[in-house]
């Protein structure tokens, strides 16, 4: 299948759910939806086109919202959906009872940006230690690294 191709089964299929589709290198495609259309989109990603794989989920600290893109792959290339969270309502659906694969990705967006995901079988912590401070959210762009003391046994304190 060429890129053009599946440009136009993209179109197709998900329809009036697109906000935006690019073709920026060859078997890469973007497609950026609304987040309200999320669970759609990929559900339509399934289902219709067979997109059963998800490679990653990867996040951005873009200002005012965060951005996040669920990176979806198969025989053809890659199929990379994007999505828009505004910081003041850091919420997005889960998306595991469609691919259960992103569970852990989705659980790293909870500890890295603090988003809330919601309908996340499984909400608990992944990656941060137990003992991680509240509200600590280490892939925004407003966090600030705190070097802890360093304590040596029998050393300088």
């Amino acid at each position: 299948m060429t890129d053009l191709e599946r440009l136009e089964s993209l179109k197709t299929a998900l329809g009036g759910s697109i906000v935006e589709i690019t073709n920026p290198a060859r078997r890469r495609i973007f497609v950026a939806v609304d987040r309200a259309n999320l669970a759609a989109v990929m559900t339509t990603l399934r289902d219709r086109l067979g997109f059963i794989y998800i490679a990653t989920i990867s996040g951005v600290d873009a200002g005012e919202a965060y951005e996040i893109l669920y990176h979806m792959a198969d025989a053809h290339g890659n199929v990379n959906i994007r999505t828009r969270v505004p910081k003041a309502d850091g919420h997005v659906t889960s998306i595991t009872p469609i691919i259960p694969g992103a569970i852990f990705y989705e659980r790293e967006l909870q500890d890295m940006f603090g988003l809330v995901v919601d309908g996340l079988p499984d909400p608990r912590p992944l990656i941060m230690p137990d003992d991680w401070p509240a509200g600590n959210y280490p892939l925004r762009k407003d966090w600030k690294f705190e070097r802890p003391a360093e304590i040596i046994p029998g050393g300088k304190k």
